[in-house]
């Protein structure tokens, strides 16, 4: 069977196929690994378009035996369909402009049409901005007019952004046919949004680098134990309330460190320091509550970091932090717990059904609750065993949910089923 996948992103393997200096893999984790596990498979021909401005020109190339194309815009997706002729579309993510035309090209053409759930774009749009108070959240006609000179990170701007996502995720959903998911919180979202869709459940394949290498080892942290956290930049991710979690636990441990892994807000100095401030309202936020809070000396910003430095990191912590306001299956997670990492969640989304709270980590009830959130961390730094025993049993259930072979076998038996349905 030929299937067609389409991504909304340049893969490591796509660049490296098509001639490109090689795309970073700090994002798309679960679909390199999906990827490299179905390679070499005898009853799959695949194809990977990936759509992005890497190039000018469309480009084909060809690696361990995945035929790739990388599309510089929704253009010639029709083109794409006839040239390739494949017999399903696995469309990987729900929200992309070009995942709806390529879906509304193949229904054109009979074609059977895989829809994959990522995140749920309702729940962020929904929860993008909780916690973060009103001011910030909007943006004056100067700070429109300045964004469209320096383009920032207004909240308002990524709010409607967002609102706009979810709007094309469920416009998509309410077309499909056929839907893979693997959380209850998707199943849900996929009952509301595509009511006459057949769910089918997959798990997700982490990246290789995870599955092999030293595991994590719980360490004498005396004062200073250390907490990561994987994305700070935008309000989905909660910094704020982690950063409101951190006093407390600095009283028991006065030289705790929070790193996050990513860039620092921009510091441009004392003139132009205001304008950056006004373009970035969330990064303002964070830097004038860690300094009210008294918190500023103990936050480390890593940079961005690929997965050998990304598995580092996680190594190097106490403890993984996850207080997202939304999440499906967060591959941050899913990494952690590989790596056998004590982790601490928030119970948002599809966390509970990755992280059993007690026996495989800590999952705190509501997101914006600093101080559930401090407990629950001073609870696993406090622990006799320094959280190694819930690590293990991290590890024992992410070895089973993203088992590669597994998944691969998953993912082909319904391309089978869908391709036989269709038939009959």
């Amino acid at each position: 069977m030929h299937v067609l996948w389409l991504v909304s992103m340049v893969l490591p393997q796509a660049a490296l196929a098509c001639g490109l200096k090689s795309a970073s893999d700090v994002s798309g984790g679960w679909l390199t690994g999906q990827l490299t596990a179905l390679q070499g498979r005898h009853d799959l021909q695949l194809t990977v378009a990936c759509v992005g401005a890497h190039s000018p020109h469309p480009l084909c190339g060809e690696q361990e035996g995945v035929t790739y194309r990388i599309l510089p815009g929704t253009d010639g997706l029709d083109a794409l369909l006839q040239e390739v002729r494949p017999d399903l579309v696995h469309l990987w993510g729900t929200e992309y402009a070009a995942a709806s035309l390529l879906h509304e090209a193949a229904l054109r053409r009979h074609l059977p049409v895989l829809v994959g759930i990522q995140g749920v774009m309702r729940d962020c749009a929904a929860h993008l901005c909780d916690g973060v108070p009103a001011p910030y959240c909007r943006s004056t006609p100067p700070d429109r007019l300045l964004d469209r000179i320096i383009p920032g990170a207004l909240l308002d701007k990524l709010q409607a952004r967002f609102d706009a996502l979810a709007q094309s995720e469920a416009a998509l959903l309410a077309r499909s046919q056929f839907v893979t998911g693997r959380t209850a919180f998707d199943r849900r979202a996929v009952a509301d949004l595509a009511p006459r869709a057949r769910y089918f459940v997959c798990n997700e394949t982490l990246r290789p680098l995870f599955y092999q290498g030293p595991l994590w080892q719980p360490r004498a942290f005396g004062r200073a134990p250390v907490l990561l956290l994987s994305q700070g930049n935008y309000p989905l991710k909660n910094l704020h309330t982690l950063l409101r979690a951190l006093p407390p636990l600095l009283e028991r441990w006065p030289d705790a460190q929070l790193r996050i892994a990513g860039w620092p807000p921009l510091d441009k100095g004392p003139l132009f320091q205001p304008l950056i401030d006004r373009l970035f309202p969330y990064q303002r936020y964070c830097r004038r509550l860690a300094a009210e809070l008294g918190v500023a000396d103990h936050i480390h910003y890593t940079g961005p970091l690929d997965a050998a430095a990304m598995r580092q990191a996680y190594l190097d912590a106490d403890v993984f932090v996850l207080p997202s306001t939304s999440e499906n299956s967060p591959n941050s997670l899913g990494e952690a717990m590989l790596l056998g990492v004590p982790c601490v969640a928030s119970r948002a989304g599809g966390i509970p059904d990755m992280l059993t709270d007690g026996r495989e980590g800590r999952v705190y009830g509501a997101a914006l609750d600093a101080s559930a959130l401090s407990r629950a961390l001073a609870e696993v730094l406090s622990a006799p065993d320094g959280g190694a025993g819930l690590g293990r049993a991290a590890r024992e259930r992410a070895l089973h949910t993203h088992d590669a072979a597994t998944n691969a076998d998953t993912l082909c038996g319904i391309y089978t089923t869908i391709l036989q349905e269709e038939t009959r």
